[in-house]
């Protein structure tokens, strides 16, 4: 055989070589090679590292941004328009506003006027500078808009509840009923007025009542005739007692009837500074 013909370190070799061969297909069958690369990637070292690439990265980026410093909206350039964002056709309509000599005094009215979208707004903004006296102006108008009086709702004096006017400070439960009451006496107000005449009614209290109660509805008076009546019917009408109805009749008999409804002034013990109100019960025929 040729092989045996070799020379015996050929032979050596050649025997080597096919061990070695056989060795190394073992090796390459039999062992595991692959490397546990996701246990290194989790180790806090590779995680640190990382989230510190990745902090430089987003400042990197931050520092490419143009910086944009405080302005005044009014004095943009079309150039830095551009660089704010602002598009050619909302620059123009700014343009068209200032060129009335007009002011851009708000940051919304500054998206009022130019029609820039709400995500561009927002981000600009926070960079307007106005002068100080627009923004005293504007704290002034604040401040009055702060001290302006709330809206009250009116409410029928003459259908009010007791709950209802309780709800005016200085009105307690007993002064709320005997309100009502006094109201039902008359038959209903006929004049905002009259609600002075409330007993232990203060008159400051009684005005802020009126601040938010009207007379949004009246009674129908059904007018008694004074030259036609008895003590008993005057009695009943609102501000009679039994003397001043006795007086009225006592001067009706000696003088053949009232003329005039100013005559009620000439008698004795009537309440002049009731006269307007008096009057609205009563009638001449």
């Amino acid at each position: 055989m040729y092989f045996l013909k070799l020379h015996k370190t050929e032979r050596l070799g050649i025997i080597s070589l096919v061990i070695l061969i056989i060795i190394l297909q073992f090796v390459y069958l039999n062992v595991d090679f692959s490397v546990n690369n996701s246990q290194d990637l989790n180790t806090k070292e590779v995680l640190a590292m990382q989230a510190e690439i990745d902090s430089l990265k987003q400042l990197k980026i931050a520092n490419l941004k143009p910086k944009i410093y405080p302005f005044n909206p009014n004095f943009i350039t079309d150039y830095k328009a551009y660089k704010l964002g602002v598009s050619v056709a909302e620059f123009d309509r700014l343009k068209a506003f200032r060129s009335k000599d007009k002011w851009i005094n708000s940051p919304k009215q500054f998206q009022t006027v130019t029609g820039v979208s709400d995500s561009l707004y927002n981000a600009l903004k926070v960079y307007f500078k106005f002068p100080d006296w627009v923004l005293k102006k504007q704290q002034q108008k604040a401040e009055l808009k702060k001290r302006a009086p709330k809206s009250i709702s009116i409410t029928d004096l003459n259908t009010a509840t007791a709950a209802e006017l309780q709800q005016v400070n200085g009105i307690g439960e007993k002064l709320a009923q005997r309100i009502i009451k006094y109201r039902n006496k008359l038959g209903g107000f006929i004049r905002e007025d009259q609600l002075y005449e409330v007993w232990y009614l203060d008159k400051d209290v009684a005005n802020r009542v009126l601040a938010q109660f009207k007379l949004l509805s009246r009674p129908t008076i059904i007018k008694l005739n004074i030259n036609n009546c008895d003590a008993s019917e005057l009695k009943k009408t609102p501000y009679f007692n039994w003397k001043l109805a006795n007086a009225i009749l006592e001067y009706r008999n000696m003088h053949a009837g009232i003329k005039k409804m100013e005559e009620l002034k000439n008698i004795e013990g009537f309440p002049l500074d009731k006269y307007d109100r008096i009057i609205l019960y009563l009638t001449l025929k």
